[in-house]
């Protein structure tokens, strides 16, 4: 597919995830969101209707392409075979933006369905940067990663987060997917000081930011904040959108909503609900520290 057909990317746009059964209305309407993400893995098939329809809503709305299986904190070189798929995609569709998550998922063969956490030390930096390159390569653009959901500290931890990703960013030129709902949940669950945490991110190199719905497991003491994306956005993070969405003027916004799926109009109400809290950000901007 030819990048011209491809519609631009406003920077402040507000998008949401494409679901199968969102497809019908969504090229019906003339423009039903700003742009739509789509998860890699559920769109690398060799064709038929759903590749057609596809193209057709590429024609019709920018495109983030999402990867979850990659598994660029793994010790492990990029698959091959995925990475050709993904390269296959991204090339067919041409993506305003492609991104992946600061995990695992894959060892000795085995894949596992999970986002596992990286171990935050210069080892593990070391073989993300090789990852992230590698892919980066491939794809002849930049590739955003998103900081991780956590439940637990990892003992063997030598680095913070925040210094980790901005290390990342420095040595490979990549960008960074701000998840404002699993700093939220990560801060919650590891007692972690949050404005400290943000304050210290490479916010020139936030290329996009996702807000989502999580859910309160109290089965567990403490009670832990779970990543689901299954319900709307909390007024907590919304909170933390109005504070720093203005640290990233330039970033587009999703709404990820990907259990509990609701109906297209509640979705796109979410989506409206994003871009009046922008626009109060706008007029109340975050005081970077020095």
């Amino acid at each position: 597919m030819s990048p011209s057909l491809t519609p631009p990317l406003a920077p402040t746009a507000v998008g949401i995830g494409f679901k199968p059964q969102h497809a019908q209305a969504l090229l019906a309407a003339s423009r039903a969101a700003d742009f739509l993400e789509l998860h890699a893995e559920n769109h690398m098939a060799a064709g038929g209707p759903a590749r057609e329809e596809l193209l057709e809503l590429a024609k019709r709305y920018p495109l983030s392409v999402h990867g979850v299986g990659l598994s660029l904190g793994g010790a492990e070189r990029p698959d091959p075979a995925h990475l050709a798929r993904l390269v296959e995609l991204v090339n067919r569709l041409s993506p305003a933006l492609v991104s992946e998550h600061l995990a695992w998922s894959r060892l000795d063969g085995h894949c596992y369905n999970d986002l596992l956490p990286v171990p935050l030390t210069e080892e593990s930096l070391a073989l993300l940067v090789r990852n992230i390159d590698i892919v980066q390569q491939a794809l002849g653009r930049r590739l955003l990663i998103e900081n991780p959901s956590l439940y637990v500290t990892i003992p063997i931890n030598t680095l913070d987060e925040a210094d980790f990703l901005t290390e990342l960013v420095t040595r490979t030129g990549c960008g960074l997917l701000l998840d404002l709902n699993n700093a939220y949940i990560s801060a919650h669950n590891l007692g972690r000081d949050l404005d400290t945490y943000l304050a210290a991110l490479p916010w020139h190199a936030v290329g996009e930011m996702h807000l989502a719905g999580h859910s309160l497991d109290t089965a567990v003491e403490p009670p832990l904040r779970i990543d689901d994306h299954g319900s709307p956005v909390t007024e907590a993070v919304w909170s933390l959108y109005r504070r720093w969405a203005s640290a990233a003027p330039e970033a587009p916004t999703l709404i990820e909503w990907d259990t509990k799926v609701p109906t297209l109009e509640r979705w796109l109400a979410e989506a409206e609900l994003a871009r009046t809290h922008r626009a109060r950000a706008s007029r109340e901007p975050t005081r970077m520290p020095a």
